[in-house]
């Protein structure tokens, strides 16, 4: 696998630097130089295969030689080892558990993976790997747990203090060995844009050796469009060949990810990109002009974010052909008010539980569906966490319904462990340069 960067075309990397130097120098972002197309007999039956088979076969085509493939086939049976099941809620319409993971959140199949390639890359004697990552929420856990303890790593974990839930604060700070959290005075976007200027700082990587676990890590992306796959299977095997997936938006990996399993040939009639009041692409999508803003903190707050990293993936993806674009992605946002509406009217018709973030693609698809009344397509909208990651959100009677993990429960126990920082760049880099 060779990839380039979306500021130079011409530039190659092979996976493995892509996975360690996660940002090119010129600050664009890693892109395969070929998204090859799976075979119609692989995509007709992929209800014959389980998860993991999915996942290998896909990994396997985007990846080539750059992992052979029994130590592939190793890094993600041992990475994707819990479920994904698609609910059905009514006729046509269907919700898929991603939180089925050890952080209870989507980003447990990127972390996890990519914490096992980084691990399988890194050889004896080498130079300590440090992993920076940004978080509005759910990142900073699966990251944590996915690393916590692989050998010669150390994960520092940035997040904006006091806009994260507790139980999402608890899952950043109170691992210990390997992991380490800094509380910043700022929003999600100030979180990046340290990470994002450190990669680019001459003197910290070369007393470092810097890669990130953001979605801007290619490593992150390939996993994520494994449960599109296995989606459409579960579909398939309800005898059902038409999809419209329907995403929670934040930086844009997640959708980012379904559009590689599109380009792979995975055929989904539309992408519904829902996001809460930073909502920079449903204007984009309405007006033509990307114009990105200051995040704003809402229920959602895994979402909050105003300058999405992996937009220019996607405008790469279609070449600035924005008429293709607009036809395979439509936006839709929403308030904390219409997000609270939503919660409570999916517990009142089916009974079931919905965190904020799944909450808005519920609503997005269930608008969409009125705008398409003759669409054939089943729904599908994506969970990305476990609803008792925000106890804070829920009316009594709704939240009582929630059965909260063991694992939660333990961590109730465990002593919080960060440091608090300002959002000015010069203080996080002396705390690196001093912590080193």
């Amino acid at each position: 696998m060779e990839l380039y960067s979306t500021n130079n075309t011409a530039s190659r990397v092979s996976f493995k630097d892509a996975v360690f130097n996660s940002m090119p120098q010129d600050k664009g972002l890693y892109m395969p130089v070929t998204i090859p197309r799976l075979d119609d007999k692989f995509i007709n039956h992929l209800d014959e295969y389980t998860l993991p088979e999915i996942a290998f076969h896909v990994a396997q085509n985007l990846l080539g030689d750059s992992i052979p493939a029994d130590d592939l086939k190793a890094i993600i049976y041992d990475a994707i080892n819990f479920y994904a099941p698609i609910v059905p809620l009514e006729k046509d319409v269907y919700v898929l558990e991603l939180f089925h993971g050890p952080s209870l959140a989507f980003k447990d199949f990127g972390a996890r993976f990519m914490s096992r390639v980084m691990s399988y890359f890194l050889e004896e004697g080498e130079k300590q790997l440090d992993v920076l990552v940004a978080t509005s929420g759910d990142t900073g856990g699966a990251v944590a747990l996915g690393f916590l303890g692989v050998p010669n790593t150390r994960v520092t974990i940035l997040y904006p203090k006091g806009k994260v839930s507790d139980i999402q604060e608890l899952q950043l700070t109170t691992n210990g060995q390997n992991i380490r959290a800094l509380e910043i005075n700022g929003t999600f976007d100030d979180c990046q844009a340290l990470v994002k200027q450190a990669f680019t700082d001459k003197e910290l990587n070369e007393k470092f050796r810097l890669t990130s676990a953001n979605s801007i890590n290619i490593a992150r992306l390939i996993p994520q469009t494994f449960y599109y796959f296995n989606a459409y299977a579960q579909l398939l095997r309800q005898g059902k060949n038409k999809v419209v997936f329907s995403v929670p938006s934040g930086n844009f990996g997640n959708i980012g990810a379904g559009l590689f399993a599109w380009k792979m040939g995975l055929p989904i009639e539309q992408f519904i990109a829902a996001t809460n009041a930073n909502d920079t692409v449903p204007a984009f999508l309405k007006s033509g002009v990307y114009q990105p803003k200051p995040s704003v903190a809402t229920l959602s707050n895994a979402m909050d974010v105003g300058n999405p990293s992996n937009w220019v993936r996607i405008a790469d993806m279609f070449k600035d052909d924005m008429n293709k674009l607009k036809g395979m992605i439509t936006g839709f946002s929403y308030d904390d008010t219409e997000t609270l509406a939503a919660i409570k009217e999916v517990d009142k018709d089916y009974n079931y539980v919905v965190c904020p973030h799944t909450a808005i693609a519920w609503q997005a698809l269930k608008d969409w569906k009125k705008l398409h009344p003759d669409s054939e397509a089943s729904g599908v909208f994506l969970a990305t966490a476990h609803p008792c990651k925000f106890p804070d959100v829920f009316p009594d009677n709704i939240a009582e319904k929630i059965n909260v993990p063991q694992q939660v429960k333990s961590l109730e126990k465990k002593d919080k462990q960060s440091v608090i920082l300002s959002k000015e760049f010069e203080e996080f880099k002396d705390y690196l340069l001093k912590n080193g």
